[in-house]
């Protein structure tokens, strides 16, 4: 009987451990699934951020190309093909990336940038675009670097008085358009904009002058030229002044003419005029107005044998005009196909009484640049017009004032417009009063006229020591992106 009941309780016990077994089996085929699920699952969030990472990195690689082709611009230099490549990528902390840069011919370059971090690559496309990187990228520009919060920038006129703008125009304060003005390109300001369309609470870069070192990075110093080798004597274009000797490219100044003490008496600089005593008052005849004009020779001109003045940067201690009665205007000539390629840097004031003409308006290019004396309040200016017979028409020349465009005497009849055919660029404020009362009591307007000159926007001329924008992106920015296949 007890093996009997022995046999039983071997029996229950056998029983009762078969489903224990199946139910350890299944929860351990559970614990490795949910294990599996939860290993999977990491690798598939890790995934996620080395793919989110490598997203981070593409990004970071357009900023870096972006960085490289505004520096490339800036130093009138080939813009690279690529940054970086696939076998020898550019190595962050995050990852590594690379990227093509294609230019579009259009002031944009599409850029491919790729990210890779730990075996998970992603690519972008982004289109970069100039926003105005170079002060000479406007048909008129105000810097307001003095940060006046009631600076305006204006524009008016009615019918054939109107201001005519073609170009794109910034303001770092407001702009009010009145009138039957014209303005054709973008109109830009931090501040608002009254009378016409435009784009608010917008920045530019200003160039940076204190950088270019123009007191020790030119070609000819005039000032020393003169103090060296300046001697009076008398000219048919007016008076005595001194004057240096042909071979020398500043020949074509002379230094304080005694037939303009009304106009040099007011200044406080030593005052240089653009004029070439070894030419005649009077060469060469064309059509505008009527007028004959007087020829400022550079580089190899028949009459200065050795002579380069050409190609030059000019810098002037002193105050720059272009201001002589008998001429009235003039243009400069250089021997050869290349054109004329002159900066003028004045460290003083620009004043531009009479017409400036280049020979030849697809090659010739001309820059006046002004910039401040720290010893003079009175300087870094472009004035524009004449004290005494108010005769100013055309000019063909980029312009920068570091501090202010102003106006003199452009109310008299002589100019009631004024063309230029580049563009005028002011640090500070454009400050170009045109509004004057008749002598009937009526108001009348002198009307301004500027012709945006994009050559130098398109590298189709090139001029010497021209200001580079002061550092960061260099006037470009990211105008979109998009996640695209890695190619």
């Amino acid at each position: 009987m007890r093996n009997l009941e022995r046999s039983s309780s071997a029996s229950h016990a056998g029983s009762a451990l078969l489903p224990s077994l199946v139910a350890v089996m299944v929860m351990a085929t559970f614990a490795a699934a949910i294990f599996t699920l939860s290993m999977s699952h990491s690798r598939e969030v890790g995934r996620a951020g080395q793919d989110m990472r490598a997203l981070y990195v593409a990004e970071a690689g357009l900023g870096e190309a972006l960085l490289e082709v505004a520096a490339a611009v800036r130093e009138n230099q080939a813009v690279p093909v690529e940054h970086g490549c696939k076998a020898a990528p550019i190595v962050l902390q995050a990852g590594r990336t690379w990227a093509t840069i294609q230019d579009n011919g259009d002031d944009t370059y599409t850029v491919v940038s790729t990210g890779s971090v730990s075996g998970s690559v992603r690519s972008i496309e982004g289109v970069l675009q100039r926003i105005g990187s170079s002060i000479f990228d406007h048909a008129v520009f105000a810097g307001n670097t003095s940060g006046d919060p009631d600076y305006t920038l204006e524009f008016g006129g009615v019918g054939g008085q109107r201001d005519e703008i073609e170009g794109n125009v910034f303001s770092a304060g407001d702009i009010e358009v009145t009138g039957d003005a014209s303005l054709n390109g973008d109109v830009l300001a931090t501040g608002t904009i009254t009378g016409v369309s435009g784009t608010e609470n917008e920045t530019r870069p200003l160039p940076d002058i204190a950088g270019m070192n123009y007191e020790s990075n030119h070609d000819v110093s005039v000032a020393a030229v003169f103090a060296a080798q300046g001697t009076a004597q008398s000219s048919p274009l007016g008076g005595t002044a001194l004057q240096v000797p042909e071979s020398e490219p500043a020949h074509i100044f002379r230094k304080n003419p005694d037939d303009r003490l009304p106009e040099i008496s007011g200044t406080a600089k030593d005052d240089y005029f653009l004029e070439d005593p070894y030419m005649p008052v009077k060469d060469f005849t064309a059509a505008f107005n009527g007028k004959e004009g007087h020829t400022i020779t550079l580089s190899g001109a028949p009459t200065k044998p050795g002579t380069d003045g050409n190609g030059l940067v000019y810098y002037i201690d002193g105050n720059l005009w272009v201001h002589n009665k008998p001429f009235g205007r003039l243009r400069f000539l250089t021997q050869g196909s290349e054109g004329t390629h002159i900066t003028f840097v004045v460290k003083g004031n620009v004043y531009f009484s009479d017409d400036v003409l280049l020979n030849d308006e697809t090659k010739d290019a001309v820059a006046f640049i002004a910039i401040k004396d720290a010893a003079e309040p009175d300087s870094g200016n472009v004035y524009f017009g004449d004290p005494r017979y108010g005769t100013l028409d055309r000019m063909y020349a980029y312009m920068y004032a570091e501090n202010d465009f102003i106006d003199n005497n452009l109310d008299a009849d002589g100019s009631k417009v004024v063309e230029l055919f580049g563009n005028m660029t002011a640090g500070n404020h454009v400050s170009i009063d045109r509004d004057f009362v008749k002598s009937d009591g009526t108001i009348a307007h002198s009307k301004l006229s500027v012709e945006f000159d994009d050559r130098l926007s398109k590298g189709e001329v090139e001029l010497p020591g021209l200001p580079r924008v002061r550092a960061g992106v260099g006037g470009f920015r990211i105008a979109f992106w998009r996640e695209v296949a890695t190619p």
